[in-house]
């Protein structure tokens, strides 16, 4: 189970305390940040996309969405989300508890700016019912990510 490999990844760092599970779903920014308690830009939703059949995550702040334009001056391409039911199978995480930590391997990450604005966010940790609290700094540590980006625009 996901969930299990991404609590066994923060036991492992010595952060397990960090993680917590819900009774209701954190599926959403919205039921996340009703579950922990925080405003839902704190959420840090992990999105996953394909780029010449490679999967990347971009994880960003919950009141943001992609900027196409942006997203096309980095990459080089139209951002092409992964379908749904595909998303387990390129990352290792089903949607909902899509997270940076404990993924397949040899899979991107990347952290928009807009997380900087926060001393804490919160991520999924593996299942749509869980999350970790982290700094954006913790958060670029432990995904392993490739570059902070600039690729959204706040969401009106």
């Amino acid at each position: 189970m996901s969930f299990n490999k991404v609590y066994e990844f923060f036991k492992e760092k010595g952060l397990a305390d960090r993680v917590m599970e819900f009774d209701e779903s954190s599926a959403t920014v919205e039921l996340a940040a009703q579950a922990i308690g925080c405003e839902p830009a704190r959420i840090a939703k992990t999105m996953s996309f394909l780029i010449d059949d490679k999967a990347i995550l971009i994880v960003t702040a919950g009141n943001v969405k992609i900027d196409n334009k942006k997203y096309k001056a980095y990459f080089h391409t139209k951002a092409k989300m992964i379908p749904w039911d595909d998303v387990e199978e390129y990352i290792g995480h089903a949607p909902g508890g899509v997270c940076p930590f404990a993924v397949k391997e040899g899979i991107s990450v990347y952290l928009d700016t807009s997380l900087k604005a926060f001393d804490i966010v919160y991520p999924a940790a593996g299942s749509s019912n869980s999350a970790v609290k982290l700094t954006p700094d913790e958060l670029y540590t432990l995904s392993e990510a490739t570059d902070w980006i600039d690729v959204c625009k706040t969401i009106e």
